[in-house]
């Protein structure tokens, strides 16, 4: 069986999702992605709009398995594009154990992790406290945890209207975070997880240097 970067409808909709990104709306670069080009990877982002995994697919080479919020993934007119690209749902109520063991399984069967680790969408041009999820995966499977940075007229919109008015939107990438993977405590985990989110700080810092 094709992994999911292979099978022929997920590549139609990914050039499909890029046209629409690239020509509808409008995203400027700032670095590229550097996400490696096979095996694992976990892929982490700020979270301005539903229409964020579709601007940063738009521009990764690679097809991301995104893990988001169960109410977005069972909107129909997104349900079953999500389900070929075997996006994963994930419960806001608390901690979604069978949404991490999906998330895990990804990870091993090679595919590009995406995750929101602030867990809500942004109100406000700064980063809300990330949650340790994403370092215990990183730990726990040894895959390495590449940042990014997203920003611009999508934020604060509606999720129709972010998808239907034309936005322009700031995006870069970073190379993988480093962090101290000897341990899942509640230190460990802490300290990997600041650096995670000081990794994407840095990126929203140099996006907004004039």
């Amino acid at each position: 069986m094709p992994t999911v970067d292979h099978r022929p409808a997920v590549r139609f909709l990914n050039a499909a999702n890029a046209f629409y990104a690239r020509a509808y709306h409008r995203i400027n670069l700032l670095s590229p992605p550097q996400l490696p080009p096979r095996g694992p990877a976990i892929l982490v982002c700020n979270h301005t709009s539903g229409l964020d995994p579709f601007l940063i697919q738009a521009v990764c080479p690679r097809i991301i398995t995104w893990m988001m919020a169960k109410e977005f993934y069972d909107v129909p007119a997104f349900t079953w594009a999500l389900k070929l690209i075997g996006a994963i749902p994930v419960a806001r109520s608390g901690r979604d154990s069978m949404a991490t063991r999906s998330a895990i399984r990804s990870l091993h069967d090679g595919e590009v992790l995406g995750v929101f680790p602030e867990g809500r969408i942004e109100r406000e041009p700064g980063l809300m406290p990330f949650q340790s999820g994403v370092a215990l995966m990183a730990i726990k499977t040894g895959v390495p945890v590449y940042p990014a940075y997203l920003d611009g007229t999508q934020r604060n919109k509606p999720m129709a209207q972010a998808f239907l008015e034309a936005s322009e939107a700031t995006l870069s990438f970073g190379p993988p975070v480093s962090f101290d993977r000897s341990s899942t405590d509640k230190d460990a985990l802490s300290a990997a997880t600041d650096a995670i989110q000081s990794a994407v700080q840095s990126l929203m810092d140099k996006s907004r240097r004039p």
